[in-house]
């Protein structure tokens, strides 16, 4: 194989090689929780995949070293929220390590399963871990959706260079 000019300069994979690439990739921003014996945990996510119509299931990448892993590990559901553009402090509290997440700045309820569900997203849905495959620092995990509601209002937040932002209009 012989290189052409227009490549620019390869480097060697790195995580910082990995991030860098991947901040010229915009993602939709969606948070993860559960209820642990010790209370609600979540998470900011940007790896959220459709993964089967069939039965409906969805995929998501969680750090074992995040602080909402433990309960993860061992939960049998998650809620799954996208957020919209009018939530990118929501956003930045979920991905903040030692942030109170379920504190007073974040409106929540206890939904089906037992799963905090937060209020004023433009959808949610409720889903039952099915898998929690090794991959490197994270896991990814599958869970199919029980039922939800794509009926909030909003237009969706993404994750793009780094920062949090909306949709150009």
């Amino acid at each position: 194989m012989t290189a052409t000019s227009g490549l620019g300069a390869a480097r060697p994979a790195s995580p910082d090689l990995l991030r860098s690439v991947f901040r010229r990739h915009p993602a939709g921003v969606a948070v993860v929780t559960a209820r642990g014996r010790s209370g609600p945990v979540g998470f900011t996510a940007t790896s959220l995949v459709s993964v089967s119509a069939q039965p409906p299931m969805l995929s998501f990448g969680v750090s074992t070293g995040s602080s909402s892993w433990p309960v993860i590990a061992d939960t049998e559901h998650v809620g799954v929220h996208l957020l919209g553009e009018h939530q990118q402090d929501l956003a930045a509290t979920f991905a903040r390590r030692g942030a109170d997440r379920f504190g007073p700045g974040t409106a929540w309820r206890d939904g089906p399963e037992g799963v905090p569900v937060l209020d004023g997203v433009p959808a949610w849905m409720v889903c039952r871990v099915t898998a929690r495959v090794p991959a490197g620092d994270h896991r990814i995990v599958v869970a199919e959706v029980l039922l939800g509601d794509p009926t909030g209002h909003g237009r969706p937040l993404v994750y793009h260079q780094g920062r949090f932002s909306g949709l150009p209009g």
